[in-house]
Formats: structure tokens, sequence, C-alpha cells
């Protein structure tokens, strides 16, 4: 009873895709392609979208509605010895990327009600008051400086806002919340879309955006990068997918809802793009410099570019400042709450507790943990924890997941219960492109990445950061989740071994 279903398959999408279309679909997604040759990235992206993110979507839509469970339960059924595997991502994902990300949506809820006021506080140069009046940047990893209290205030707010969503039953929470976010969502990137279509010089910035540069193809990096936005675009090695799909029906057609989330989420990306790009072009116009040299860094992007380009707008700057970052609130809370259903979710599959102790619990201590980002270091603490934690941990979940399931359990279990579920059989021609992906497509490329990321760590430094800060900050992060995972999975084993002893 504490699990619930969804209301809908529509709710359940509306869910799936909220969780995919994040802040990453917006400034990041749209400054790698800034990066990395404008449409050119568009071709690595929609590739590694077809050979490894739909196929390993569909394969956590699979998992979670055969074992009707999380993801510690659903690794738990296939191996008991591989439970882990389905702990390690939900604790880190829950108390890593999600207690420094609801820190960066409070970033956009500020910036929001700051577009309000006449004049804006970033006026004069939007970058100085980003980096030190607003974040109060300290020079080093060590030198936390001090707390931003209207920061930390924020923060604090929006885990409250998450724990009212979260605390009910999914139908009753989740499911209503996306429903009436995401058409807002959408609603609002089509305005802005539109409206910087209008702008003078945003044909350049949509130029810029689209047209390809072929060169570009034969960069690796580039196509690191676009299989990275795509994995981590998708919730991919999250355990939100496999959590999400056990709350649906028996009868549902999971490829066909791979496909819509798998394409909305793209879309979305390459849609917001636009409204990105023109206000790009736009500055460039009024810099009197190309659209290439307008923007540093993804953060950059939003909170110095944006900023600037809202004070220089002819008309209603207040109006489309405040619209941009309520559409990056709302994109970020709907990834957010889905983390902690997440972990919700295996808590409650495991351990039989309660649904509002666990979400009251996790809330509390996650939003404990975000204080440390809302420091003078904060944005540094990020950097190197969204790096370890992306660039290996999810990567290395992912490769788990497609040996475990590809190899281990025999993929062939998944493809007769895709069947079963949509109550007919999939053309032969998928079931071979599904059974080649997961098992040969999808492990390579994410080898590839894990390599490809340990090889540049030690090449040079991430970010130039002392040694000892990617030790102690990164990799003591992902050390300590995976440890944490691992205690929780001893401790199951004996509360399952005193459950099954008390029914003999």
């Amino acid at each position: 009873m504490e699990r619930g279903k969804w209301g809908s398959n529509f709710g359940f999408l509306l869910a799936a895709v909220g969780s995919a279309v994040g802040l990453g679909n917006i400034w990041r997604f749209s400054f790698l392609c800034y990066k990395n040759g404008g449409g050119t990235f568009l071709v690595p992206y929609g590739l590694a979208m077809l050979t490894t993110g739909i196929p390993l979507l569909i394969l956590e839509f699979a998992l979670g509605h055969k074992m009707r469970a999380s993801a510690p339960k659903s690794m738990h059924a296939i191996a008991h010895d591989w439970e882990w595997v389905g702990w390690w991502p939900v604790i880190f994902v829950m108390f890593g990327i999600n207690v420094y990300y609801v820190v960066v949506i409070a970033w956009c809820a500020l910036y929001m009600l700051y577009s309000v006021q006449s004049p804006f506080p970033w006026e004069g140069n939007t970058e100085t008051y980003f980096y030190h009046e607003f974040l109060g940047l300290t020079d080093g990893v060590f030198d936390m400086g001090h707390v931003s209290l209207p920061i930390v205030g924020m923060t604090a707010v929006l885990w409250l806002v998450l724990w009212f969503i979260c605390v009910r039953r999914v139908e009753r929470g989740v499911e209503v919340a996306c429903k009436i976010f995401m058409p807002v969502l959408f609603i609002l990137t089509s305005i802005l879309v539109v409206w910087g279509l209008f702008l003078t010089g945003a044909p350049a910035g949509v130029v810029q955006y689209l047209k390809p540069d072929w060169a570009k193809l034969g960069e690796v990096q580039v196509w690191r990068e676009a299989f990275g936005q795509m994995f981590f675009s998708l919730s991919l090695g999250f355990g939100i997918m496999i959590a999400y799909a056990s709350y649906l029906p028996q009868r549902t057609n999971l490829v066909r809802n791979a496909f819509i989330t798998a394409i909305a989420d793209g879309g979305y990306s390459i849609f917001a793009g636009f409204a990105v790009f023109s206000v790009l072009g736009y500055m460039a116009h009024v810099k009197g410099v190309g659209v290439d040299s307008v923007v540093k860094s993804g953060p950059g992007l939003c909170f110095v570019v944006y900023p600037e380009a809202i004070s220089k707008l002819p008309a209603f700057n207040s109006v489309f400042g405040f619209l941009f970052f309520l559409t990056l609130v709302l994109a970020g809370l709907t990834s957010a709450m889905s983390i902690i259903e997440a972990f919700v979710a295996a808590a409650v599959d495991k351990f039989g507790w309660g649904r509002t102790k666990v979400v009251t619990v996790v809330c509390l201590v996650a939003c404990g943990g975000s204080v440390v980002f809302t420091t003078g270091a904060g944005l540094l603490w990020l950097d190197i924890v969204d790096h370890f934690l992306n660039s290996y941990g999810l990567v290395i979940v992912g490769l788990l997941e497609a040996i475990l399931v590809g190899w281990y359990y025999r993929i062939d279990h998944l493809h007769f219960h895709l069947s079963e579920a949509k109550q007919g059989r999939y053309p032969m021609a998928w079931d071979v492109w599904w059974e080649w992906s997961v098992k040969f497509v999808a492990p390579t490329a994410l080898a590839i990445i894990l390599a490809w990321s340990v090889m540049d760590e030690f090449a040079a430094p991430f970010g130039g950061y002392p040694t000892e800060a990617l030790v102690m900050i990164g990799l003591g992060w992902v050390i300590g989740t995976f440890l944490l995972s691992g205690v929780f999975t001893v401790f199951t084993k004996h509360r399952d071994r005193d459950l099954a002893s008390r029914a003999d």
C-alpha cells in the first residue's frame, strides 16, 4: 500500500519526461552544442540516443516493471550478491547529485525573484555579481568562506516543497505535480523561443546553433560529451526509471513509453536550444562580436550571459527574466523529486519503512548536506562532486546494468516480459537491435567513456584543482557512497534472514 501506482500512463510519461528534462537540457545541452560545432553535435547525440540511451531505458523500464520493485530489490531478484548495484546509484544520486542540484535550483529561484527588482542587482557587471557578490566565491576548495543566507534559505524552502510533493504516494504527489509543472514548463519554453527569435541578431545565433562543423566529428571529445550528456539527461543509472516503471499496471507498452520519453527529452533539449541561441545572437549583436565569443562556461550561460541579455532587452526585461528562471526552477524540481522517489521506493521496498518517515529523514539529511554548497567554496565543491559522480558513478552503474542483465540474467527473459506486457510480439529486427545494443554497443561505449575519463584524470588534474581536493572530495564521495551501498546490502541480508527464520 505504501508503494502506490500511477493513476494513468499519461501521468507516468509526464513524470518520466519530467525526470529526464532538467537544468541540463537547457544550459548544458545548449553549451555543448555551442562548444562542439553547433548542429554537428546533434549527430553523435542522436546516435548515442539510438544505440545506447533508448536500449538502456527500455532495459530499466522492463526490469522495474517485471520485478515490481525499485533498483535494489530488482537487482536482488536477478542475483542476491548484486543488490549493491541497485543501492549504490540511489544513494549517490540522492546524497550526491540531488544535494547540490537543489542548491542550483535555489540560485535559479533567487534570480527569478531578482528579475522583478528595479534596477536589477546584477547591473554593471553580471560576472562579478554572480561569482563574488551572489556566491561569495573563494580562491580555494578548502577556503569555505561564509554561508550565503539567501541561498541557504531558498534551498531550505525548496527542500520543503520537495518534501510536500514526495511525502504522498506517487499518484497523489509526483504525478499530480508533474501534471501541473510539465505543461507549464513546455508553455514557458515556447514563449521564450518565440520571444527570442524576434530579437535583433537572433538569426545569427540560430545559424550558429544549426550550422554543422563536420570537422568536429573527428574529435573524440565531441563523441564522449554527446554520450555523457545523453546518459545524464535520460536519468540512466539513477535508479529512477526502474522505480517509476514498477508503479505501472501489468498491461503496458514499455517500449513505446521508452521511445516517447527519449524523443520528448531530446526534442525538448533541441527546442530549448533555440531560446538560448537566439539570445546569444542578440548579445553578439549588442556587443558587436561573433556568437562564438559570448559564452565561457555552462553556469556562465545562465547566470552571466542571460542576466546581461535581460538587462539589455529593449522592453519587458523583468517579464522575460522571470519566465526564463521560472522555467529553470520547474525543470529542476521535476528532476529533483524523481531522485527522491527512487531512494524512497528502495527504502520502502527493502525495509518496509513508512513513506512519511523515509521522505522526512531523507529531505532533512539532504538539506543539511546542501549547506556545504551554499558556502563560498560551494561552486568548486559542486564542480568536483558533479564530475566524479557523472564521469564514474553513473557510467559504472550503466555498464554493470548492461553486463548483468545482458549476460548474467539473459536478456531473453526481458524480451518475453516486454511482449507479455504489451500483449503482442515485437518485430524480429527490433529484438536483434535491442539485444545487440544492450549486450555489445552500450557496454563498449560506456567502457570507452570510462577509460577515457580515467586517462584524462591521470593526464592532468580535473579543472586544475589540487590533487588532494579531487581525492578527498570527488573520489571520497564516490567511494563513501559505494561503501554505504555495501552497508545497506548487508543490513537487508540480515533482515531477510531474520524474517525467513521467523516465518519458519
